[in-house]
């Protein structure tokens, strides 16, 4: 296991390299100047030349690349063109809330994805089953910013029962003091502050947690159908086993390779796929920190953020796939 360890580990750098190079390609071709942003559509030519030549912007595009790989193995992110703030140092404040919220989507869907799959499965063809199956193609067909702002209209201008965006409220904000970034874990510690925290994290994560719970639902339901038809299941019930070890010891055991596959991938999705949904509640997390600074055509911040997201995703398939030796002791890395 640790030499198969160590060649997915030495994988990640062909593929951080291929993504640094795509995004610094596309960047560099969606139309707009970051000078022009920065100063303005009725700048002076002259400023305008001034700031490019000060940001590296008149150098050749090969050039430019290779100083930001040379940066990159250094450990340096570079430099926010709009701000003048560290790309790590903003990186570091961003990616606690992405994260919690990523968390909190995948709980979501897993808490209610799964047992709603396996139960799906073993009343096959019911009217759960059928649910099921319409709630897994209604979820995967909703556009999350559609759902977002639906959510948004119903529980926060009509109910007001929660908080349209943020992570906090504006009273809260001023007694609460951030610890570790995850605000959730910061306010056990704070207990006056945990509800409303808590509050602010609903709306997002169900809005973002939708799409994968509707296919965890159906990936569930798959992988038990599949394991409910094999003999040792038919072998373990003849031998007058409880219908609940059947399902939870035999079948669903054997079924979480597929579920395993999954949640670990749509974590991975979450966290590049939370632009709009950090966009649409005013989340301050890595997703509309990468939005403002493509708006801004801020090249460093786009880069590292995307660079970030990529070895994060990288590192959490990586993980899965060792998870499956524990799962199947039968698989074996070599």
């Amino acid at each position: 296991m640790w030499a198969y360890t160590a060649r997915r580990l030495l994988g990640i750098i062909p593929v951080l390299f291929g993504i640094s190079l795509l995004v610094f390609l596309f960047l560099h071709l969606i139309p707009g100047d970051p000078a022009v942003v920065m100063l303005g559509e009725r700048a002076e030519p002259e400023r305008i030349a001034a700031l490019r030549e000060k940001l590296g912007l008149e150098r050749p595009l090969w050039e430019q690349y290779l100083f930001f790989v040379g940066n990159l193995l250094q450990g340096d992110l570079g430099t926010s063109i709009f701000n003048q703030l560290t790309v790590k140092e903003q990186l570091a404040r961003r990616w606690p809330a992405t994260f919690e919220l990523a968390i909190a989507a995948t709980l979501f869907a897993v808490i209610i994805g799964i047992p709603f799959g396996i139960l799906a499965a073993i009343r096959k063809n019911s009217l759960i089953d059928n649910l099921a199956t319409s709630f897994s193609l209604l979820g995967v067909s909703l556009p999350v910013f559609w759902l977002g702002l639906l959510l948004v209209y119903l529980f926060a201008v009509n109910l007001q029962w929660l908080p349209a965006g943020g992570r906090l409220s504006i009273d809260v904000d001023a007694l609460f003091k951030p610890i570790t970034g995850f605000y959730v874990l910061d306010a056990l510690f704070q207990p006056q502050t945990f509800w409303d925290v808590a509050k602010h994290l609903i709306l997002p994560a169900i809005t973002l947690g939708t799409i994968p719970l509707a296919i965890l639902t159906r990936i569930t339901r798959s992988a038990m159908l599949e394991v409910l038809s094999q003999d040792y299941v038919r072998t373990a019930r003849a031998k007058g086993l409880s219908e609940r070890v059947v399902i939870w010891r035999h079948a669903f055991k054997n079924a979480l390779l597929p579920v395993v596959t999954i949640i670990g991938l749509q974590f991975g999705t979450l966290l590049g796929g939370a632009i709009l949904t950090e966009t649409i509640f005013s989340w301050p997390g890595i997703g509309s920190w990468i939005y403002e600074g493509i708006l801004n055509r801020d090249y460093p911040v786009v880069q590292g953020g995307v660079i970030f997201v990529a070895l994060v995703f990288v590192v959490v398939n990586l993980v899965v796939d060792l998870s499956y030796a524990l799962l199947d002791p039968r698989i074996q890395y070599r």
